[in-house]
């Protein structure tokens, strides 16, 4: 139900026009609130907001987070940044300015504004993990001059500008460590698993696994992380995070593939090529302080969330 005009919010996210901000979006203008998106359509897309050009509690601006933002606002969702390897790895210095720039410039804001922010951080700060399942107190395994460190190192340094701006100007943050996330609205060309698996299968094309197919990924779909991330945010002060928001259940990328073949009904194989440099074995977040301090877990079935995803997958035209 909308919120009464007196608990109304204006509220600011960065990257509300990619795949998890504009669900996010979604979702507050649903409870009531004002929201300001502001992206730089870098990865995001015009198409996972055009919905919501005419509703006069949504406004849309297109800015770059490394750079400075004037506004007035109750509170920051700052989820600017490429997400996906193939995004991020394509300009990968800009992808560490829009981590470590961009949270200076939105830290800098909430500092002014004196409201509380949250930073969309990753599961990729603790890289290729040497402890299973990954928990909010392990302090990762990362290489830090290896191709994905614009964007591992870039969310490390993050969370780091959002603990001292935290303890030395008493900055009210909130900070989520998002796992692998899918459901309606992915780029299809992210390059991302899910994405990939879907794309080709709608495509007749084979399916393309890299290794032996025996990595493990879990997969949290889009609303149960919008969820958390409300509850985090409207969690009592104190509770800073970082909290892992991802789903605890562990899938082989053959696993998946087979998910995906079964719900798309594609006729094609499955081929194997290279792992990708620095390529993590296995990812599974342990989410019991989640549990504990948000109340907060997964609910929705692979298969469910799969099923609406490639259903969404089939709107696009041209088919990709």
């Amino acid at each position: 139900m909308p919120r009464l005009y007196e608990s109304r919010k204006r509220i600011l996210v960065t990257g509300g026009a990619g795949f998890l901000g504009s669900h996010l979006i979604d979702r507050l203008i649903a409870q009531g609130h004002e929201v300001i998106c502001a992206d730089n359509l870098f990865t995001g897309t015009k198409r996972n907001i055009e919905h919501l050009h005419a509703n006069p509690r949504f406004e849309f601006l297109r800015h770059d987070v490394c750079n400075p933002l004037k506004l007035e606002v109750d509170e920051i969702y700052n989820l600017a940044c490429p997400a996906s390897p193939v995004h991020y790895q394509y300009n990968p210095v800009l992808t560490t300015k829009t981590s470590v720039m961009g949270a200076m410039n939105m830290l800098g804001l909430a500092k002014r504004l004196r409201c509380r922010i949250f930073q969309a951080s990753t599961s990729e700060v603790y890289g290729d993990p040497e402890v299973h399942p990954q928990r909010e107190d392990y302090w990762g395994h990362v290489n830090p001059i290896g191709t994905r460190a614009c964007y591992d190192e870039g969310k490390r340094c993050a969370e780091t500008l959002f603990f001292d701006y935290h303890r030395q100007h008493g900055v009210e943050i909130r900070v989520a460590r998002i796992f692998n996330t899918y459901g309606p609205r992915m780029h299809p060309r992210d390059g991302r698993v899910v994405s990939n698996f879907i794309t080709q299968a709608l495509a007749g094309e084979d399916l393309t696994v890299y290794g032996d197919g025996a990595q493990t990924r879990s997969f949290c779909y889009v609303d149960d992380l919008i969820d958390g991330f409300l509850r985090l945010m409207e969690a009592p002060s104190g509770v800073t995070g970082p909290v892992n928001l991802g789903n605890p259940h562990e899938f082989t990328m053959m696993e998946l593939s087979s998910q995906v073949l079964k719900l798309t009904g594609a006729s094609v194989k499955v081929i194997h090529q290279p792992l990708p440099a620095d390529d993590p074995r296995q990812r599974r977040p342990d989410i019991s302080l989640a549990r504990e301090t948000l109340g907060w877990e997964p609910k929705v079935e692979l298969a469910e969330g799969l099923a609406n995803t490639i259903a969404y997958f089939r709107t696009l035209s041209p088919p990709h």
